[in-house]
């Protein structure tokens, strides 16, 4: 990155502080600070209890500041905290009737704060300004996904395989059966045979990739999949990237991978990533198509 990249996203880190008010101590003309309303909002306005590590995750807080900002809001009567009923290690949090009315009032109020910095601009400014927001957000959203390798059998590792697995059963014409294909568990994903990374969002799992690493033969990619409402962040391009790089950080000369003729997507995003369709190198069932790519190439995604 440059200098003048970094500039930029500092001038409209100010910017933005600055017009959406969070620097004011009463945030959007109410009796609260920018944290407490955030959180109001985040909770919902269904009165359903929240798992308080899930809402620590998603808001990207440290467990201090978050109880903090808990404490101030259950002294006010907006938020109500206990334990789990199935694991009293766990906390939950869920908004009262008075925290619902509080953040009604903080939704009218910012559609109002909106509006008004909207109505200065004239009509084709504010498409502009809405589409660039857009732009921004989907870009902020990618920037904040986390790449972590896991054990196959790890929780989240696990919600990927069967996601994936159930994606494929419904877009294949003839189905999809993991124990049929050539990777029929995880196994081959695991240390030092290979290795599984899941993509985080705001600690949710919302795609994965798994990496076998053969001694003394090509690397193989398999079982790279991204969550649809993850989608349009470049996260099969990133997760297609990282596997590459550490199959080459592994010794690999070559990276291979096999794909069906309905997954038309990942055929076009293989092709622009510099893989070339070779000769079937496995009996994979479920393949139509194998590509392979040098991991030294210098197109690498």
């Amino acid at each position: 990155m440059t200098k003048e990249q970094v500039e930029q996203v500092r001038r409209f880190s100010r910017t933005t502080a600055e017009r959406i008010g969070v620097l004011h101590e009463h945030h959007l003309g109410g009796t609260r600070p920018y944290g407490q309303a955030r959180l109001l909002w985040q909770l919902g306005d269904d009165g359903a209890p929240h798992d308080v590590r899930t809402v620590r995750d998603r808001l990207g807080l440290d467990s201090g500041y978050l109880s903090r900002l808990l404490r101030a809001l259950e002294g006010d009567g907006l938020v109500a905290v206990a334990p789990h009923p199935d694991d009293r290690r766990v906390r939950t949090v869920r908004l009262t009737e008075a925290g619902r009315r509080e953040r009604a009032r903080l939704d009218e109020r910012s559609d109002a704060h909106a509006a008004a910095l909207l109505a200065p601009l004239s009509p084709d400014r504010r498409t502009e300004l809405t589409d660039a927001m857009a732009k921004v957000e989907r870009l902020l959203t990618a920037a904040t996904v986390t790449l972590d390798p896991l054990d196959p059998d790890h929780p989240d590792a696990a919600y990927c395989l069967r996601a994936y697995a159930a994606e494929l059963a419904e877009l294949f014409a003839e189905g999809f059966d993991p124990a049929a294909s050539l990777l029929p568990d995880p196994d081959a994903l695991r240390a030092p045979r290979g290795l599984f990374l899941v993509a985080r969002l705001h600690g949710e799992p919302v795609g994965c990739g798994g990496l076998k690493l053969p001694p003394g033969a090509p690397a193989e990619i398999k079982r790279l999949w991204v969550r649809p409402s993850a989608r349009g962040l470049g996260l099969a391009r990133r997760l297609l990237a990282e596997l590459e790089e550490r199959a080459a950080r592994h010794g690999a000369g070559a990276v291979r991978l096999d794909t069906h003729r309905a997954l038309t997507a990942a055929t076009r995003l293989y092709r622009e990533s510099g893989y070339t369709e070779v000769p079937a190198f496995n009996d994979e069932p479920y393949a139509h198509h194998w590509f392979e790519k040098r991991t030294g190439d210098s197109d690498m995604a």
